[in-house]
């Protein structure tokens, strides 16, 4: 039986379901924000010790500028009302991403945040913010190639992985992605190469505890060959 101890999520399908309940977008995102909280209790349930999600794509900069900032409101406020809850369940916060896109008054929240949970050794939340995997590929191969520029032919995978955002952490184990597209948007294109992905048509503010167990099961009975 695999054991599932990271965890990818694509949290798809807030405006979707806000529409299809005669809501703006930015009650689909409050709620998809409600969903966080509830889903990360199952992961630790679960025994799940690091969890990934996409919150913001560098793509999601193209809409329109009312949502931008109501998602931007979002987080700060998440970020001013959740950390000592993060403090409390001993879970450490990281964030990925292009942080020089966003504002000043954010990435000194963001900084205070990782600040204040650095001490958290139970578990690990990886926002991807602001976040596009080739643009993190990318800036990698220039760190690489300064970090290695002596020695490059002697340097390899295990190298270039310590020059990505997510150095030091767990390739996912499992990716899921709500909403019902099947495909991966530039989500962790390098780190993803042997995740067992899973898709599901649920909205994710309708996501269900049931159904998160009923993809950890299915997890558990696949065979990871790894290529081998």
């Amino acid at each position: 039986m695999n054991q599932l101890s990271s965890l990818g999520i694509i949290m798809d399908g807030n405006r979707r379901f806000a529409r299809e309940h005669s809501q703006s977008s930015t009650a689909g995102h409050r709620l998809g924000l409600a969903k966080v909280k509830e889903v990360l209790s199952w992961a630790r349930t679960a025994g799940i010790k690091t969890v990934f999600l996409y919150a913001f794509s560098t793509e999601n900069w193209r809409r329109n500028r009312a949502e931008v900032a109501a998602l931007m409101m979002l987080f700060k406020k998440f970020l001013q009302t959740e950390v000592a809850e993060l403090v409390k369940q001993q879970t450490r916060l990281v964030f990925i991403g292009e942080s020089s896109l966003l504002s000043l008054r954010l990435k000194k929240l963001m900084a205070a945040a990782v600040a204040a949970t650095a001490a958290g050794k139970k578990f690990t939340l990886v926002i991807a913010f602001s976040y596009g995997g080739r643009s993190e590929i990318v800036a990698a191969a220039k760190l690489f190639a300064v970090r290695h520029q002596k020695k490059l032919d002697q340097a390899g995978e295990e190298e270039f992985s310590q020059c990505l955002w997510t150095a030091g952490l767990p390739d996912p184990d499992l990716i899921i992605r709500t909403g019902g597209e099947r495909r991966l948007s530039n989500f962790l294109p390098w780190q993803a190469v042997y995740s067992e992905l899973y898709f599901t048509p649920t909205y994710w503010p309708a996501f269900a505890r049931a159904e998160f167990n009923s993809i950890v099961a299915d997890y558990r009975t696949r065979q990871r060959n790894y290529g081998r």
